[in-house]
């Protein structure tokens, strides 16, 4: 499979992310062990976690996910075919933030769970406002001279906290930030295009979206209110429903049944179309899931297709 560079940190990934924010939790061992065999075995190579995942889940402590996905690389001896991301600075037990001494703990906290000596990716999971960006950098650049990282990136900073943040780099004593994880899809766009979007184009950074699907809507179940009770996140979708998303959801329709295509194949095939984008992260809690999503890096929308679904 034809894999796009990821920004300048010298990584190359398929053109789909899987998410690994359900592992441990909705997605039991059993499951998500058959989805990463599934998705690396369909020539894919890039799984995206995080040391909080799934602290949110009653019972929970964090580290779940990165859990399962160090077991499971163990067992199948499959840590050379990943390029395994994770992220740093949300809430946990331990700590939180990217002070630097926070970061050095959290980093090895995850390789240890994740039964690996290196992270490809390695993201800050939000900006810290009490932490001078110059040391959240020099962290990362210490975690990149010891081998524990290849590169490092953020995930939902905007884009002046961005460009702070690239300014901030220096070649040997802080790292640059080579991939940007921004909350984007078909349905909000506002917080990635215009300014924040032209920057990640300028400064040739890797950018891979996440809620791609905006958390199941955009695959097509929720329609009505009747459909809320098919998900956990139903209470969110409540508040989609409203407005244009309808609207959107019926050029969807359109263009779907042009392709045959489902809708959530056409919204990961709109994100791969968008300039500056490398590759979407979805979510995958069964092998039905899965193969729904993956024929979506085939799937070529034409200028025709792009101009209905930009309503």
């Amino acid at each position: 499979m034809l894999k796009r560079r990821l920004g300048t940190s010298g990584l190359e990934i398929a053109p789909l992310v899987l998410g690994g924010n359900v592992f441990g939790w909705t997605a039991d061992k059993a499951t998500s062990f058959a989805v990463l065999d599934a998705f690396i075995g369909a020539g894919f190579n890039a799984v995206d976690t995080a040391d909080v995942y799934s602290r949110w889940a009653p019972g929970h402590q964090g580290g779940e996910s990165e859990t399962v996905i160090g077991e499971w690389m163990a067992n199948r001896r499959a840590r050379p075919a990943v390029c395994l991301i994770t992220k740093v600075g949300s809430p946990m037990p331990e700590g939180k933030g990217l002070r630097a001494a926070y970061i050095q703990q959290a980093c090895e906290a995850s390789l240890r769970r994740l039964r690996t000596d290196h992270i490809d990716l390695y993201l800050s999971h939000f900006p810290d406002p009490e932490t001078p960006v110059e040391e959240t950098l020099e962290a990362h650049e210490r975690l990149i001279s010891q081998g524990k990282i290849r590169a490092a990136g953020a995930s939902n900073y905007d884009a002046k906290g961005l460009r702070l943040a690239l300014e901030a780099a220096s070649a040997g004593e802080r790292a640059r930030y080579s991939v940007l994880q921004p909350h984007y899809n078909l349905l909000v766009r506002d917080q990635y295009e215009g300014e924040l979007e032209d920057l990640c184009i300028s400064q040739d950074l890797g950018v891979i979206p996440y809620f791609a699907l905006a958390s199941g809507f955009l695959t097509g179940k929720y329609r009505s209110a009747a459909d809320l009770s098919q998900s956990v996140r139903g209470g969110r979708m409540k508040d989609l429903m409203q407005g244009r998303p309808q609207a959107l959801l019926g050029a969807m329709d359109r263009v779907c049944a042009r392709h045959g295509a489902t809708p959530a194949q056409l919204a990961l095939a709109w994100l791969l179309a968008r300039p500056g984008v490398t590759a979407p992260i979805a979510s995958a809690t069964s092998l039905v899931q899965l193969n729904e999503l993956l024929p979506a890096v085939s799937l070529r929308l034409s200028e025709d297709d792009l101009r209905e679904l930009s309503i």
